[in-house]
């Protein structure tokens, strides 16, 4: 996979002259190249020219780190050794942030990317018009061949690779094995949405196992019946289930970043009972966003940003607040992505807060069913996907999954329901609910809309299938998993 903007043999990149190279650089954007990073750009050219005038290996331009939605400066591959290069331009200093940039670009190399893990790493921070430092070579104290970050001008820096190769034994680093290397991280949702809205794919965010063709096939699934209720002027709902960690909001995330153009009627939002999350997710996506346009030389207001963001992912309570202004018109959005959907209100508690804070002392609705209705507005197709978590305690006014069922059956007949067919199973408390959809015509069970691994650890899937056959009382199953866990 080609994760560089430009990536080539140390002697090629030497005998390549600027404009070449800028050229490549600038084709492989996804942005448009600002003057300042095209003069950034040319004196790395110049200095690393006369650093590695002497060295073999290969270098790497803008190196892609998934799991930060980041980019590396420079990788060099030289000897034994990686080298991560963080260029600060015209820098005199040596600032805290970009020492800790730096060394976190090491740390997901080391920890992340496959053919890195068992390699030497060596972090350095280039301040071209910083004053000489005089750095000791040494390893981090967990003694894993990573090296504590180096804080270097241009002086002598070639006479320094040299060193730390003396100090790194081991064989030559082959390009082709290490450019082979997969990803595996483990993002937070903060970082995944980062990553996601910048233009990664889930392939990229996830640990890129049974994790990604998990989510791959959970995505194309729900893509698929986008596709054809829009095609076959259908409406449909889906429940989309999931062990713990497994990628249900990541699931939510990309679907509606597919469909984000509000000039198309694929149109899609992010709903979210969780508020705290809401507002992370669309300050982190804002905060992100300002920060690469500024890198690129863009000046970007941030309430212009703010808004674009807050339009894709959004409290749900505030989306519903908005369709009961106007009962009649349906929102925007064709396609509507509910996270932790068995958290929506009941009929009492809904009832009783439109009395309270709406005045609105005759709303007879649940939230399930007044949320499809808001969908079942528009005169062609319309889709909703509720992304439900099992195994967690219903708090008081909270309605179940159950209750989207009962909307479902009751009052939206003519709706197409597509289950994940582990939504039986007993943490979803929605079996005695299903059982009012046999004979319905219009009702699909998928596997694919089950979500089985967890993307938080390599042993979670066992872990969460342990909690789930004892809290079931299988014991003798339960043995059977943990001793797989402790193998």
């Amino acid at each position: 996979m080609n994760r560089a903007f430009y990536q080539s043999t140390i002697s090629d990149f030497l005998n390549s002259n600027s404009e070449e190279l800028i050229g490549k650089l600038t084709m492989n954007s996804p942005f448009p190249v600002e003057q300042t990073q095209r003069d950034a750009w040319l004196e790395e050219f110049m200095i690393l020219k006369n650093i590695l005038a002497n060295f073999n290996g290969a270098i790497y331009f803008e190196y892609s780190i998934p799991r930060m939605g980041q980019r590396i400066d420079i990788v060099l591959l030289i000897g034994s050794a990686i080298f991560v290069l963080e260029f600060k331009v015209g820098e005199n200093e040596y600032p805290s942030y970009a020492i800790d940039q730096v060394m976190d670009y090491a740390l997901d190399l080391k920890n992340f990317h496959e053919t890195s893990h068992e390699q030497f790493i060596c972090p350095i921070l280039i301040a071209t018009k910083a004053k000489h430092s005089y750095t000791t070579i040494v390893q981090t104290p967990h003694n894993d061949k990573l090296l504590s970050p180096i804080k270097y001008n241009t002086e002598l820096l070639s006479e320094f690779i040299k060193n730390v190769l003396q100090f790194c034994d081991g064989k030559q680093i082959d390009k082709a094995y290490w450019e082979s290397g997969h990803y595996r991280p483990t993002p937070t949702i903060i970082e995944a949405a980062r990553a996601l809205y910048f233009g990664h794919s889930v392939d990229e965010i996830s640990r890129n196992d049974a994790s990604s063709i998990n989510i791959n096939k959970t995505c194309e699934e729900i893509f698929n019946i986008i596709d054809h209720s829009k095609n076959k002027h259908r409406k449909s709902i889906c429940f989309v289930t999931g062990v713990p960690g497994a990628g249900k909001t990541l699931v939510g995330l990309n679907v509606a970043n597919k469909y984000s153009d509000d000039k198309n009627d694929l149109y899609s939002v992010f709903l979210s009972g969780n508020g705290p999350l809401v507002k992370i997710l669309r300050e982190a996506l804002t905060r992100d966003k300002i920060k690469r346009d500024r890198d690129f030389g863009f000046k970007t207001k941030k309430g212009i940003v703010f808004s674009a963001v807050k339009s894709k992912i959004q409290n749900v309570h505030n989306f519903r607040d908005d369709c009961i202004e106007d009962l009649d018109s349906p929102p925007v959005e064709h396609v509507a992505l509910f996270d932790e959907a068995q958290r929506a209100w009941t009929l009492e508690q809904t009832s009783n807060f439109m009395k309270r804070k709406k005045s609105k002392p005759n709303f007879n609705h649940s939230e399930p069913e007044f949320l499809i209705s808001c969908l079942d507005r528009h005169n062609d197709w319309a889709v909703v996907v509720c992304l439900v978590g099992g195994g967690q305690e219903i708090n008081t006014g909270e309605a179940g999954i159950s209750e989207w069922i009962n909307s479902v059956q009751n009052s939206f007949k003519h709706w197409d329901v597509y289950i994940s067919s582990r939504l039986t199973d007993s943490e979803y408390a929605a079996g005695e609910a299903l059982r009012i959809l046999e004979g319905r015509n219009n009702v699909n069970y998928n596997d694919s809309l089950h979500l089985a691994v967890s993307m938080r650890s390599f042993r979670a899937e066992n872990v969460s299938l342990l909690i789930k056959q004892i809290l079931d009382l299988n014991v003798n199953e339960a043995k059977s998993t943990l001793s797989k866990i402790n193998s």
